[in-house]
């Protein structure tokens, strides 16, 4: 039925595989703005993606926004990403084993707002030693469009079983999107959504959302039959977070 016995891997970019949040803040400081903790800042998860939108800023950034211009701020984001923005832990390492991986087919689909976001990520992959031409993909979609087409349009390229298929993200809508297309969602609650908005206002299960990048990692190589270097045995977040009753 499928032209591949090879497994598939679709990685998302910000807030999944790069510390989106650590940019956004150096860019919007840069501007003299503040948009906050970590945690109000997951509270509002589309920030990024209405830089080209003011409904969901506080006020006072919607007031200094129209005097600062969003085109300076994303022009700033963009030098931020290119020189400074780095991936989470262990995702350099874990991306170059997926690389050379012969049984594995492993890209990026991303909705980055940076300006070319496809030369932004390539330089700043390239800081962490990865060469995104080694990729088998890489595809940037528009905001407006959801990624269920993008994934499966990706799966059926490369004539893969959606039962070996697989995605990573941070958002419920990339939940969806796999869930649409018969692919298995890696999620992680670290990057645009956290773990209680995931798990209550969604309903995803949580043994699918991964706390850490560390968690992560370890997810996907157990699942992918990678060889797993110096690490501890795969443990779901659930256990990992259980209190110590005696």
């Amino acid at each position: 039925m499928y032209k591949s016995d090879k497994k598939l891997l679709i990685l998302d970019a910000d807030g999944t595989t790069i510390d989106a949040f650590s940019a956004i803040e150096a860019a919007f400081s840069h501007h003299g703005l503040v948009i906050g903790d970590e945690t109000r800042f997951q509270k509002r998860h589309k920030l990024l993606k209405y830089m080209g939108g003011l409904k969901e800023f506080p006020s006072i950034i919607r007031k200094n926004l129209r005097k600062n211009s969003r085109a300076q701020l994303i022009d700033t984001l963009t030098g931020i990403y290119r020189q400074e923005a780095r991936l989470y832990d262990g995702i350099a390492d874990l991306i170059r084993e997926l690389i050379a991986a012969p049984d594995i087919t492993v890209g990026i689909v991303t909705r980055n707002v940076t300006i070319e976001p496809l030369e932004t990520l390539r330089q700043l992959f390239l800081r962490h030693d990865i060469d995104i031409a080694e990729l088998d993909f890489l595809v940037h979609i528009p905001l407006k469009e959801t990624k269920t087409a993008q994934f499966r349009a990706t799966r059926e390229q490369f004539g893969v079983n959606p039962a070996r298929a697989f995605i990573c993200g941070d958002e419920h809508k990339d939940f969806m999107a796999a869930v649409s297309t018969g692919m298995h969602p890696f999620m992680v609650s670290y990057g645009f959504e956290c773990h209680d908005r995931l798990t209550t206002k969604f309903e995803i299960p949580h043994e699918l959302i991964s706390r850490s990048s560390a968690e992560l990692c370890c997810r996907i190589r157990h699942a992918l039959d990678l060889g797993v270097l110096a690490q501890a045995p795969y443990q779901n977040s659930s256990r990992l977070m259980a209190p110590n009753i005696q």
